[in-house]
């Protein structure tokens, strides 16, 4: 027994080292990421002129780039291993971003957007399976919480030094932001794609000789429920985030763009103060609960957003209802970030862990296409008011989708059933410890 003990603290103390390479690889990219994603919009609409079409046709294309990379991501990881795939996924990305900053042309920037999409969502997938491995079934909540969490305070960080550094009137200061881009992506392959993953476990001889790939898939009824719930929730919230509500508050709000970084600082700020306390609450909650929940707070963030609407030509009152927007997605996203990854690591076999992660990304992205595209249409033709209708009941299906996911899973998918827990390391070291 002590032996045995013991070898649980090796493996877990190995696991500590790559687990904090994998978190902090995550918040150098998104330092990067909070420096572009916000104010790809207006770089293509304002900067080079091209209009609210073309900017919403940049998110379509640079989300539908997942379509031709995540069927064959999910087959690498599970074939190689995580760290190969996430090497490459960050060179295309970096490539893209660099090339995205240079480009003046529709054509041109659509071929960078598709460029810096594949890559982007290429490390996705890799970087759960990365999680996954690194940390034990007990911790695994936490490990995700806090990847959100960093995740979120360097995209806050980044949109805030960088909304201050957009000028509309000088393109050259989109383009150092997008460089910028570039080289934290490069430090993502550095960091994370060269820690030593855990390596796989071992298969269960009664999944060996199982259907692989897609036919796996399609058989897991519970994965494609929760496939479709996870459309909803990024098409809903992801999808609009950084595309309809940004196009909302500048073009039919008239938020500034520096506002509207402080905006998306206020969204990672809620996100960094409540994610570890909401994370201990979604430990003794079950999941589908914790979905549920996040649509009703959201609820309360599209009312916020239709007052911002309201009293547009009231300035302070319609900026402080656009950051109560941004604001209340964050709480949002806070019980929803300790649910969606550890649920999909539960459903999936182990052999399969990188296809379903690849799948999980693949609905992810599929939804943020469309959703700009449909955000977009409806705030640029100026009927806003559908706008937020639309969004309104498709977070009222959220929440009916997420009680009614109850019945397809176990009660350990649920976080229903209680948890024994071995000796592991200290949830304080894992935190500290990235």
């Amino acid at each position: 027994m002590a032996g045995t003990v013991k070898q649980r603290v090796r493996r877990t103390d190995r696991a500590g080292g790559p687990l904090r390479r994998v978190q902090i690889g995550n918040a150098l990219s998104a330092f990067g990421s909070g420096f572009t994603m916000p104010y790809m919009f207006v770089y293509v609409d304002q900067v080079r002129g091209l209009g609210s079409f073309a900017a919403g046709m940049v998110f379509t294309v640079f989300a539908l780039a997942a379509l031709a990379v995540l069927p064959f991501t999910g087959r690498g990881i599970d074939r190689h291993g995580p760290r190969p795939v996430l090497l490459v996924g960050a060179a295309l990305a970096a490539a893209g971003a660099y090339a995205f900053g240079q480009a003046q042309t529709a054509p041109t920037l659509l071929a960078a957007s598709f460029l810096f999409g594949a890559g982007f969502t290429a490390c996705a997938p890799a970087l759960s399976t990365m999680i996954v491995r690194s940390s034990a079934k007990a911790e695994r909540s936490r490990a995700f919480a806090l990847q959100f969490t960093l995740v979120n305070l360097g995209m806050g960080i980044g949109a805030l030094v960088g909304g201050q550094i957009v000028d509309v009137a000088d393109p050259a200061s989109l383009t150092r932001l997008f460089t910028i881009e570039a080289v934290t992506l490069i430090g993502l392959g550095l960091v994370a794609g060269t820690a030593r993953i855990p390596a796989a476990a071992p298969v269960a001889v009664a999944e060996r000789g199982g259907p692989t790939g897609l036919r796996a898939l399609a058989a897991d009824k519970a994965m494609l429920r929760l496939c479709l719930l996870v459309a909803l929730i990024f098409f809903t919230c992801y999808g609009q985030f950084e595309s309809g509500v940004a196009a909302f508050a500048t073009d039919t709000v008239g938020t500034a763009p520096s506002t509207l970084g402080i905006a998306i600082g206020a969204n990672a700020l809620t996100i960094v103060l409540l994610q570890m306390f909401v994370v201990r609450i979604t430990e003794r909650r079950r999941r589908t609960a914790a979905m549920a929940a996040a649509g009703v707070v959201w609820l309360g963030a599209w009312a916020a957003a239709l007052v911002a609407g309201l009293v547009r030509s009231e300035a302070l009152a319609a900026t402080v209802a656009v950051v109560a927007v941004y604001a209340l997605f964050g709480v949002g996203e806070s019980l929803l970030a300790p649910t969606l990854g550890p649920i999909v690591a539960d459903l999936a076999p182990a052999r399969l862990l990188g296809t379903y992660n690849a799948a999980h990304a693949l609905v992810k992205q599929v939804a943020i296409a469309v959703g700009p595209a449909v955000g977009v249409l409806l705030v640029g033709s100026g009927t806003w008011p559908l706008y937020l209708l639309a969004m309104a009941g498709c977070t009222l299906l959220i929440i009916t989708l997420a009680l009614r996911l109850r019945g397809h899973l176990t009660p350990a998918q649920d976080n229903a059933a209680p948890v024994t827990v071995a000796l592991t390391r200290p949830v304080g070291e894992l935190s500290t410890a990235a």
